[in-house]
Formats: C-alpha cells, structure tokens, sequence
C-alpha cells in the first residue's frame, strides 16, 4: 500500500503549518496549499521535510484559494496527479475580519467573504474530497479521515466578529452532517477547536491575552501553540482516538469550561 496523503489547508504557516508538521512525523506525505506564490513556501516545505522520519516521503505545495470553486477542482486535480489518492484532508484555512466591527455595525462585504473562505470553501472541498474518498472505496486504501478546523469561537459570543463566529458555528455543524453522512463508509469526521493559539494572526492582540491569561482567562496559564493543535490532528487521523467519529475536541487550556467563579 502507498504512503498516505494528507492535504492541509492554509498550511503554510501558524495552525497549518504545525498540523502539517505533526502529520510528516507520522510518516505521511503531506500537500499543503494557501494563497502564497510557490517561492514564499519554500521555507515551509522545508521545516515539513525535516519531520519526515522515513524515506520516500513527498511535501508539495499548491497555489489554491479554498473560497473559489475553480481552485479547488484544480487543486484536488493536481493531487491526483502528483499522488494518485488523497487519505486525510484537514479544513485549516480561515481568515479574521479585516476590521473587527460591532454587530450593529458590520458590513456584508466582510460577512460574505468570511463565510465563502471559512464556511463555504471547506464544505465543498470537503464534498470534493468525499466524493473521491468514495471512488477509492474499492482500492482497499485504508483508514480516511476528515478534521475541521473551528475555533471555541463556534460557541462562544464576540459582538465584534460576528462574522467570524458565525462562519466557525457553520463548520461545527458542518462536521456533524460530514460525520454523519460518511460514517457508513467508514470516513471519520472530526472538529478540533482551538483557542487562543500564538500565531502571526494573534500577534495584535497578545499583550492584552497575555493580561488575560496572567488572570484566570484559562485553567492552563498559557498560550497554545500550533505544536498542540498538530499533536491533537495526528491523534484524530492516525486513529488513536477510535470510535469516536464526530467528536469535538477543545484545544483550549480551558478557556470554554463553564465555571463559577
């Protein structure tokens, strides 16, 4: 049997690129994909290939735009090109709001473009995907596995990116009906939700979180890193969390327990 392959989304930096990571240490041949020219990826095609630990092992970058239907028939092309099957697809891509504004203030422009990059876009690709997850049914290809990347954001209010929160609740439903439509198959779905994770996209806000976390914000009094969010990935994929298609795992040091204080 070939090596698996893993695709994940907006892999090239932050959340991704430390799934990305995680999953090469597993002995997985990994494709990344993002908005990026080819070139600005090199670097992370790099810190990919020096987790592989066994021979014979690919990492690929393709230029792709999750929210465009063209680009994702490209991209899963170019998969089966270059691979010949897909195994684990990981939904990681999102974008914040460019302007965080108040639910009485916010514009469609943003609304729609959060909810074709962060909702839209990985429903259909994951739809793509499932498809051809099916095709391979009869090539004995073994275990296949879908993770959605959400955000506790799913579940908990922010009046100034509703936007946000709303395109993250969508992909926590979208996991349920993805678990639920596939599991006869025997493709696992699952949805990771992260909390406050240190990455570029962070970086505006971490002196007021560092404040946060030095009070009681979490239980665990620090940020989370990509490192945390890979290790949870390979465990889902790697089918060391069995029987437990649709779950939903916090990666959040507690910041979404209900506690009274």
């Amino acid at each position: 049997m070939k090596t698996t392959v893993a695709l994940v989304t907006g892999g090239t930096r932050g959340i991704g690129l430390g799934i990305a990571k995680a999953l090469a240490r597993k002995g997985l041949n990994i494709v990344i994909t993002g908005r990026r020219s080819p070139e600005e990826t090199l670097p992370a095609l790099d810190e990919i290939r020096d987790q592989f630990c066994a021979r014979n092992l690919e990492a690929a970058y393709f230029k792709s735009n999750v929210a465009d239907a063209g680009d994702r028939r490209r991209l899963l092309a170019s998969i089966e090109s270059r691979f010949g099957r897909l195994d684990v697809l990981v939904n990681n891509a999102g974008i914040a709001p460019e302007v965080r504004a108040d639910v009485l203030e916010a514009s469609e422009e943003s609304f729609d473009k959060l909810i074709a990059t962060n909702l839209k876009g990985p429903y259909f690709l994951t739809q793509g995907v499932a498809r051809w997850m099916l095709q391979q049914q009869s090539q004995n290809m073994g275990r296949r596995s879908i993770v959605n990347i959400s955000s506790v954001s799913a579940v908990m209010v922010s009046v100034n990116r509703g936007d946000y929160c709303i395109s993250k609740a969508g992909i926590s439903m979208a996991t349920k009906l993805w678990a639920a439509r596939l599991a006869p198959h025997g493709i696992g779905v699952y949805e990771i939700r992260p909390g406050i994770i240190i990455t570029d996209m962070t970086q505006d806000v971490k002196e007021k979180y560092d404040r946060m976390i030095e009070g009681d914000l979490l239980l665990e009094k620090r940020w989370g890193t990509p490192e945390d969010i890979g290790k949870v990935t390979a465990l889902l994929v790697t089918g060391d969390l069995p029987y437990s298609t649709g779950a939903v795992v916090a990666v959040d040091g507690g910041l979404s327990l209900p506690r009274l204080s």
